[in-house]
């Protein structure tokens, strides 16, 4: 029976939840004063505050700070069990920007409920995650359900790539313990109706190419026809690493052999729930999407490179666009790389194409960012039956398994860091929850029935560690 019921998520965690909305808690890729703007702080306070007043025996809520870097929440819960091993849940508060107008009514930074839906930037991907974690403990507690050793880390930087989160876990390696179980909070879901385990991650690498030809723009009546046009320069770096005509990389050392099991998966999910990948993405009639059917375009969004333009400079607004020959254009690159590929070679070879011999001698400046994929490791015997118990009661379904095409840089950290940890990567992103994009959206059933399958779990590692 589930331990924890809509009515208990709105009373204990939704008026907080929707306090942390209101605030624009940038990660530190898109608010570099964060430490002075004050977001961060604010969110943090407002969640590790929250967390203290859960009613749990022995818990202990502190924030984790550390100079030059965003800080972490460590919420740490005494066993109720006789296991010695630490069960981490994981999660992060920082936030992507707004990106664009949102919908009328709807707002980023002003909470809207719907039904059973919460529209603001940040409520599903990630501020969702500290409330479900704890609920889950405090319930497992109310029903007397024993537990083991529980630490619940909410960090500040991961939409940048987690860039502060190593120093965190240097810091806070022997107060973590023995890590036998991960369950992390900021993933996928292809339906509402299960417990979706993420079987994979994809990589990132992103470049910011800047294309410079002039040390200020010029009358374009004098300049064109005789100064190379950046934009055009731009043009021809990038034909280098993707097909415009097919959208394929062209990088061969982004590529990596797919494992027959997540081939079968993919053709396993097609044919159960259809062309997934389509269907949860608002695809403007008529378009033709890529893929030769919906099992391709499941790997395509897992296993295969691609790569986006996710940013522009040097580009005025066409209400501002004068008879210009501008000096330099930019573009931001977003590389999404299989699982297994290793994200630094990946980058090199990048790099290396678009420095190498550029048309006209146009000076040229990169900057870049990676991150390596997961691949799940085997799931024990104990786990997937615990997953499987905790899908049935917590949705009525058995749970579904499958890749993301996003990264989640701590998966990784965390699998070099604990060999042999068990991980339960999970999530609320289901069809229309538009992570990233505009009118972000949190269904707030979806998010009771992880809850109570994360209880589930959590309550099984227990069990698991007394058996002899």
């Amino acid at each position: 029976m589930p331990l924890v019921n809509l009515e208990d998520f709105q009373d204990r965690a939704l008026p907080t939840l929707l306090e942390y909305c209101a605030i624009p808690c940038l990660s530190p890729a898109f608010d570099h004063e964060w430490d002075a703007s004050g977001h961060i702080d604010a969110a943090v306070e407002l969640l590790a505050d929250w967390a203290s007043q859960r009613r749990i025996a022995d818990l202990d809520v502190r924030v984790h700070r550390l100079v030059g870097h965003t800080p972490v929440i460590v919420a740490t819960i005494g066993s109720t069990s006789s296991g010695t091993g630490t069960c981490l849940f994981y999660g992060h508060l920082d936030k992507q920007p707004p990106l664009g107008d949102w919908s009328d009514g709807l707002g980023p930074f002003t909470p809207v409920r719907r039904d059973n839906r919460v529209y603001a930037r940040g409520v599903s991907d990630d501020g969702y995650a500290i409330f479900s974690s704890l609920l889950a403990i405090e319930a497992l507690e109310a029903h007397g359900v024993p537990h083991s050793r529980c630490v619940v880390l909410i960090e500040a930087s991961e939409e940048s790539g987690s860039p502060d989160l190593e120093a965190h876990l240097n810091a806070l390696s022997e107060h973590l313990g023995r890590v036998e179980l991960l369950i992390c909070l900021d993933s996928g879901a292809l339906t509402y109706d299960r417990l979706w385990v993420t079987s994979s991650l994809r990589g990132l690498v992103n470049v910011e190419l800047t294309v410079s030809v002039l040390e200020r723009g010029q009358h374009s009546g004098t300049a064109s026809g005789v100064v190379p046009s950046s934009f055009r320069v731009l043009r021809q770096l990038i034909e280098r690493v993707e097909d415009s005509a097919t959208g394929e990389v062209l990088v061969p050392q982004l590529y990596a052999e797919i494992p027959e099991v997540h081939v079968a998966a993919a053709r396993a999910i097609a044919e159960e729930f259809g062309d997934v990948t389509v269907t949860k993405l608002p695809v403007m009639a008529g378009v033709e999407t890529m893929g030769t059917d919906a099992a391709d375009r499941i790997l395509a969004s897992t296993w295969r490179p691609a790569m986006s333009v996710i940013g522009m400079g040097g580009l005025p607004e066409p209400e501002h666009a004068g008879n210009v020959l501008r000096p330099s254009t930019t573009a931001v690159l977003s590389f999404r790389l299989p699982p297994t590929v290793d994200a630094d070679e990946a980058k090199d070879a990048v790099v290396a194409r678009l420095t190498t011999d550029v048309p006209s001698s146009a000076h040229v400046h990169v900057s870049t960012r990676e991150d390596s994929g997961w691949v799940s490791p085997t799931i024990a015997a104990w786990l997937d039956e615990a997953l499987r118990d905790a899908s049935l009661d917590a949705f009525g379904h058995e749970p579904g398994y499958c890749g993301e095409g996003g990264s989640i840089p701590f998966l990784a950290s965390l699998g070099r860091r604990y060999p042999g940890v068990q991980f339960v990567a999970t999530g609320v992103l289901g069809p229309g929850s538009n992570a990233h994009g505009i009118d972000e959206m949190l269904d707030l059933d979806m998010a009771v029935g992880v809850t109570n399958a994360v209880a589930t779990v959590a309550g099984a590692y227990a069990r698991h560690q007394e058996r002899p």
